[in-house]
């Protein structure tokens, strides 16, 4: 299984003080991996990917940003569904 580098660092900094880090951001990260351990790992380890997806949200938001101010929905709505993308 693949540890991730912030968990590592939080185990290494716990067996070499013998309690978790002081500054709290240092703590709550390799805490959160700890507790969503089973999402990390399949995050890391399954073929599936939200890359699309994820490309396709960054589109449009580029896409609004560009029309800010300029126009109403409907002309958002023309150059989401007619951009390329």
């Amino acid at each position: 299984m693949v540890v991730p580098h912030a968990c590592q660092k939080a185990q290494q900094t716990e067996v070499i003080c013998g309690h978790p880090p002081a500054v709290p951001t240092q703590h709550r990260r390799p805490t959160g991996l700890r507790r969503d351990q089973h999402a990390v790992t399949a995050g890391l380890t399954l073929p599936y990917s939200s890359a699309a997806v994820e490309g396709n949200v960054n589109r449009i938001k580029m896409i609004k940003r560009q029309m800010y101010g300029r126009a109403g929905f409907a002309l958002l709505r023309k150059r989401v569904i007619l951009h390329p993308g």
